[in-house]
Protein backbone atom coordinates (compact mmCIF):
# COMPACT_ATOMS: atom_id res chain seq x y z
CA UNK A 1 0.00 0.00 0.00
CA UNK A 2 2.84 2.35 0.87
CA UNK A 3 4.55 1.55 -2.42
CA UNK A 4 1.42 2.45 -4.36
CA UNK A 5 1.12 5.80 -2.59
CA UNK A 6 4.79 6.49 -3.34
CA UNK A 7 4.15 6.00 -7.05
CA UNK A 8 1.53 8.76 -6.87
CA UNK A 9 4.05 11.38 -5.72
CA UNK A 10 5.10 12.47 -9.25
CA UNK A 11 1.44 13.01 -10.13
CA UNK A 12 0.91 15.06 -6.96
CA UNK A 13 3.97 17.19 -7.73
CA UNK A 14 2.73 17.71 -11.29
CA UNK A 15 -0.68 18.86 -10.03
CA UNK A 16 0.90 21.24 -7.52
CA UNK A 17 3.29 22.85 -10.02
CA UNK A 18 1.16 23.04 -13.15
CA UNK A 19 -2.41 23.32 -11.80
CA UNK A 20 -2.65 24.56 -8.21
CA UNK A 21 0.20 27.08 -8.33
CA UNK A 22 -1.05 28.78 -11.55
CA UNK A 23 -4.61 28.87 -10.16
CA UNK A 24 -3.32 30.40 -6.93
CA UNK A 25 -1.44 33.08 -8.89
CA UNK A 26 -4.53 33.88 -10.95
CA UNK A 27 -6.64 34.20 -7.79
CA UNK A 28 -3.94 36.34 -6.15
CA UNK A 29 -3.68 38.85 -8.99
CA UNK A 30 -7.45 38.87 -9.52
CA UNK A 31 -8.21 39.79 -5.90
CA UNK A 32 -5.29 42.04 -4.97
CA UNK A 33 -4.12 45.52 -5.82
CA UNK A 34 -0.77 46.74 -4.51
CA UNK A 35 -0.76 43.76 -2.17
CA UNK A 36 -4.18 44.54 -0.65
CA UNK A 37 -7.34 42.45 -1.07
CA UNK A 38 -9.91 43.93 -3.45
CA UNK A 39 -12.72 42.84 -5.73
CA UNK A 40 -12.33 45.93 -7.92
CA UNK A 41 -10.52 43.96 -10.62
CA UNK A 42 -13.50 41.60 -10.97
CA UNK A 43 -16.14 44.35 -10.81
CA UNK A 44 -14.26 46.52 -13.30
CA UNK A 45 -14.06 43.64 -15.75
CA UNK A 46 -17.78 42.94 -15.36
CA UNK A 47 -18.64 46.63 -15.90
CA UNK A 48 -16.52 47.00 -19.02
CA UNK A 49 -18.86 46.89 -22.03
CA UNK A 50 -16.13 45.68 -24.39
CA UNK A 51 -15.17 42.81 -22.09
CA UNK A 52 -18.82 41.82 -21.65
CA UNK A 53 -19.35 41.89 -25.39
CA UNK A 54 -16.34 39.62 -25.93
CA UNK A 55 -17.53 37.33 -23.12
CA UNK A 56 -21.02 37.04 -24.61
CA UNK A 57 -19.59 36.45 -28.08
CA UNK A 58 -17.38 33.66 -26.68
CA UNK A 59 -20.36 31.95 -25.02
CA UNK A 60 -22.45 32.22 -28.19
CA UNK A 61 -19.70 30.86 -30.46
CA UNK A 62 -18.98 28.00 -28.04
CA UNK A 63 -22.70 27.19 -27.83
CA UNK A 64 -23.16 27.31 -31.62
CA UNK A 65 -20.08 25.15 -32.18
CA UNK A 66 -21.31 22.63 -29.59
CA UNK A 67 -24.75 22.41 -31.20
CA UNK A 68 -23.27 21.97 -34.69
CA UNK A 69 -20.81 19.35 -33.43
CA UNK A 70 -23.68 17.47 -31.78
CA UNK A 71 -25.86 17.61 -34.91
CA UNK A 72 -22.97 16.36 -37.05
CA UNK A 73 -21.27 14.11 -34.53
CA UNK A 74 -24.20 12.01 -33.33
CA UNK A 75 -25.26 10.76 -36.80
CA UNK A 76 -21.62 10.00 -37.66
CA UNK A 77 -21.12 8.11 -34.39
CA UNK A 78 -24.42 6.28 -34.90
CA UNK A 79 -23.44 5.19 -38.41
CA UNK A 80 -20.01 4.05 -37.24
CA UNK A 81 -21.58 2.02 -34.42
CA UNK A 82 -23.84 0.20 -36.90
CA UNK A 83 -21.20 -0.53 -39.55
CA UNK A 84 -19.07 -3.62 -39.91
CA UNK A 85 -16.26 -3.58 -37.40
CA UNK A 86 -13.57 -3.49 -40.07
CA UNK A 87 -15.14 -0.52 -41.89
CA UNK A 88 -15.93 1.29 -38.65
CA UNK A 89 -12.36 0.81 -37.41
CA UNK A 90 -10.95 2.30 -40.61
CA UNK A 91 -13.24 5.34 -40.49
CA UNK A 92 -12.58 5.69 -36.76
CA UNK A 93 -8.86 5.96 -37.47
CA UNK A 94 -9.53 8.61 -40.13
CA UNK A 95 -11.24 10.76 -37.50
CA UNK A 96 -8.37 10.20 -35.07
CA UNK A 97 -5.49 10.92 -37.48
CA UNK A 98 -6.10 14.72 -37.75
CA UNK A 99 -5.85 14.93 -33.96
CA UNK A 100 -2.26 13.69 -34.21
CA UNK A 101 -1.37 16.89 -36.07
CA UNK A 102 -0.54 20.03 -34.12
CA UNK A 103 -3.61 22.13 -33.27
CA UNK A 104 -2.07 25.30 -34.73
CA UNK A 105 -1.13 23.57 -37.99
CA UNK A 106 -4.69 22.34 -38.45
CA UNK A 107 -5.96 25.88 -37.92
CA UNK A 108 -3.34 27.39 -40.24
CA UNK A 109 -4.55 24.99 -42.94
CA UNK A 110 -7.91 26.74 -42.92
CA UNK A 111 -6.20 30.03 -43.75
CA UNK A 112 -4.97 28.39 -46.97
CA UNK A 113 -8.47 27.07 -47.68
CA UNK A 114 -10.42 30.25 -46.84
CA UNK A 115 -7.93 32.92 -47.94
CA UNK A 116 -8.57 35.42 -50.77
CA UNK A 117 -6.43 33.27 -53.06
CA UNK A 118 -7.29 30.08 -51.25
CA UNK A 119 -8.66 26.79 -52.47
CA UNK A 120 -12.33 27.68 -52.09
CA UNK A 121 -12.11 31.03 -53.88
CA UNK A 122 -10.05 29.41 -56.65
CA UNK A 123 -12.81 26.82 -57.01
CA UNK A 124 -15.50 29.54 -57.06
CA UNK A 125 -13.69 31.42 -59.82
CA UNK A 126 -13.23 28.21 -61.80
CA UNK A 127 -16.99 27.64 -61.91
CA UNK A 128 -17.75 31.28 -62.73
CA UNK A 129 -18.55 32.64 -59.26
CA UNK A 130 -16.98 35.72 -57.70
CA UNK A 131 -14.45 35.37 -54.87
CA UNK A 132 -15.92 35.56 -51.37
CA UNK A 133 -14.59 37.16 -48.19
CA UNK A 134 -14.37 33.95 -46.16
CA UNK A 135 -11.37 34.55 -43.90
CA UNK A 136 -11.38 36.81 -40.82
CA UNK A 137 -15.11 36.48 -40.28
CA UNK A 138 -17.36 35.03 -37.60
CA UNK A 139 -18.16 32.14 -39.90
CA UNK A 140 -14.45 31.31 -40.29
CA UNK A 141 -13.98 31.23 -36.51
CA UNK A 142 -17.05 29.05 -36.07
CA UNK A 143 -15.93 26.72 -38.86
CA UNK A 144 -12.46 26.36 -37.35
CA UNK A 145 -13.93 25.67 -33.93
CA UNK A 146 -16.28 22.97 -35.25
CA UNK A 147 -13.51 21.36 -37.31
CA UNK A 148 -11.04 21.19 -34.43
CA UNK A 149 -13.47 19.92 -31.80
CA UNK A 150 -15.82 17.67 -33.82
CA UNK A 151 -13.79 14.50 -33.02
CA UNK A 152 -14.27 15.20 -29.31
CA UNK A 153 -18.03 14.92 -29.87
CA UNK A 154 -17.90 11.83 -32.08
CA UNK A 155 -15.58 9.65 -30.01
CA UNK A 156 -17.43 9.59 -26.65
CA UNK A 157 -20.80 9.05 -28.35
CA UNK A 158 -19.38 6.27 -30.51
CA UNK A 159 -17.79 4.63 -27.46
CA UNK A 160 -21.15 4.52 -25.68
CA UNK A 161 -23.13 3.37 -28.73
CA UNK A 162 -20.93 0.36 -29.48
CA UNK A 163 -21.35 -0.81 -25.88
CA UNK A 164 -25.15 -0.60 -25.85
CA UNK A 165 -26.98 -3.82 -25.13
CA UNK A 166 -28.65 -4.70 -28.43
CA UNK A 167 -31.30 -6.67 -26.55
CA UNK A 168 -32.96 -3.38 -25.54
CA UNK A 169 -33.40 -2.43 -29.19
CA UNK A 170 -34.63 -5.92 -30.07
CA UNK A 171 -37.11 -5.81 -27.18
CA UNK A 172 -38.46 -2.47 -28.42
CA UNK A 173 -38.99 -3.91 -31.89
CA UNK A 174 -40.67 -7.01 -30.42
CA UNK A 175 -43.08 -4.72 -28.54
CA UNK A 176 -44.10 -3.05 -31.80
CA UNK A 177 -41.94 0.09 -31.77
CA UNK A 178 -40.76 1.30 -35.18
CA UNK A 179 -37.20 2.47 -35.88
CA UNK A 180 -37.99 6.12 -35.19
CA UNK A 181 -39.63 5.42 -31.83
CA UNK A 182 -36.96 2.91 -30.84
CA UNK A 183 -34.23 5.47 -31.45
CA UNK A 184 -35.85 8.23 -29.37
CA UNK A 185 -37.15 5.95 -26.64
CA UNK A 186 -34.21 3.56 -26.27
CA UNK A 187 -31.01 4.40 -28.17
CA UNK A 188 -30.88 8.14 -27.54
CA UNK A 189 -31.60 7.98 -23.78
CA UNK A 190 -29.08 5.17 -23.28
CA UNK A 191 -26.42 7.12 -25.20
CA UNK A 192 -26.88 10.30 -23.16
CA UNK A 193 -23.70 9.75 -21.08
CA UNK A 194 -21.71 9.93 -24.30
CA UNK A 195 -23.65 12.98 -25.47
CA UNK A 196 -23.02 14.79 -22.19
CA UNK A 197 -19.33 13.91 -22.28
CA UNK A 198 -19.12 15.17 -25.85
CA UNK A 199 -20.88 18.43 -25.02
CA UNK A 200 -18.51 19.00 -22.11
CA UNK A 201 -15.43 18.15 -24.19
CA UNK A 202 -16.47 20.59 -26.93
CA UNK A 203 -18.04 23.51 -25.06
CA UNK A 204 -15.29 24.03 -22.47
CA UNK A 205 -12.29 24.15 -24.86
CA UNK A 206 -14.37 26.14 -27.38
CA UNK A 207 -15.11 28.87 -24.85
CA UNK A 208 -11.45 29.05 -23.77
CA UNK A 209 -9.75 28.88 -27.18
CA UNK A 210 -7.68 31.81 -28.43
CA UNK A 211 -5.64 30.43 -31.35
CA UNK A 212 -8.68 29.92 -33.60
CA UNK A 213 -10.03 33.44 -33.15
CA UNK A 214 -6.59 34.94 -33.72
CA UNK A 215 -5.71 32.96 -36.84
CA UNK A 216 -9.13 32.81 -38.49
CA UNK A 217 -10.62 35.97 -36.98
CA UNK A 218 -7.56 38.13 -37.64
CA UNK A 219 -8.20 40.30 -34.58
CA UNK A 220 -11.56 41.37 -36.00
CA UNK A 221 -13.49 38.75 -34.08
CA UNK A 222 -11.89 38.46 -30.66
CA UNK A 223 -12.96 35.83 -28.15
CA UNK A 224 -12.34 35.76 -24.41
CA UNK A 225 -9.27 33.50 -24.60
CA UNK A 226 -7.57 35.91 -26.99
CA UNK A 227 -8.56 38.89 -24.84
CA UNK A 228 -7.00 37.26 -21.77
CA UNK A 229 -3.82 36.51 -23.69
CA UNK A 230 -3.59 40.14 -24.84
CA UNK A 231 -3.99 41.38 -21.27
CA UNK A 232 -1.10 39.21 -20.08
CA UNK A 233 1.32 39.44 -23.01
CA UNK A 234 0.56 42.76 -24.74
CA UNK A 235 -0.97 45.08 -22.15
CA UNK A 236 1.03 43.52 -19.29
CA UNK A 237 -2.04 44.00 -17.10
CA UNK A 238 -1.94 40.87 -14.98
CA UNK A 239 -4.71 42.05 -12.68
CA UNK A 240 -7.28 42.43 -15.47
CA UNK A 241 -6.05 39.29 -17.22
CA UNK A 242 -6.38 37.32 -13.98
CA UNK A 243 -9.83 38.79 -13.31
CA UNK A 244 -11.01 37.73 -16.77
CA UNK A 245 -9.43 34.30 -16.26
CA UNK A 246 -11.23 33.93 -12.94
CA UNK A 247 -14.56 34.86 -14.57
CA UNK A 248 -13.88 32.30 -17.29
CA UNK A 249 -13.07 29.70 -14.62
CA UNK A 250 -16.42 30.35 -12.95
CA UNK A 251 -18.21 29.89 -16.28
CA UNK A 252 -16.42 26.59 -16.87
CA UNK A 253 -17.29 25.35 -13.37
CA UNK A 254 -20.94 26.32 -13.87
CA UNK A 255 -20.97 24.41 -17.16
CA UNK A 256 -19.48 21.34 -15.47
CA UNK A 257 -22.06 21.49 -12.67
CA UNK A 258 -24.92 21.75 -15.18
CA UNK A 259 -23.59 18.84 -17.24
CA UNK A 260 -23.04 16.78 -14.10
CA UNK A 261 -26.61 17.47 -12.94
CA UNK A 262 -28.04 16.44 -16.33
CA UNK A 263 -25.91 13.29 -16.29
CA UNK A 264 -27.13 12.44 -12.79
CA UNK A 265 -30.78 12.98 -13.77
CA UNK A 266 -30.27 10.74 -16.80
CA UNK A 267 -28.79 7.98 -14.66
CA UNK A 268 -31.72 8.23 -12.24
CA UNK A 269 -34.20 7.98 -15.12
CA UNK A 270 -32.45 4.85 -16.42
CA UNK A 271 -32.39 3.21 -13.00
CA UNK A 272 -36.02 4.12 -12.43
CA UNK A 273 -37.10 2.59 -15.71
CA UNK A 274 -38.38 5.88 -17.13
CA UNK A 275 -36.86 5.20 -20.55
CA UNK A 276 -39.84 3.00 -21.35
Amino acid sequence: MKKRSTLAYPCVVWILIFILVPMFLIAYYAFTSDGSFTIENITSALKNEIYLKVLWRSVVVAFEATVICLLLGYPIAYMLANMKKSTASLLYVLFIVPMWMNFLLRTYAWQVILGANGILNTLFEAIGLSAQNLLYTEGAVLLGTVYNFLPFMILPIYTVLIKLDKSHVEAAHDLGANGFKTFFKVTLPLSMPGVISGITMVFIPAITTFAISRLLGGGKFMLLGELIENQFLSARDWSTGSALSFILLILVLISLVIMRRIDRDTDEDEKGGKLW
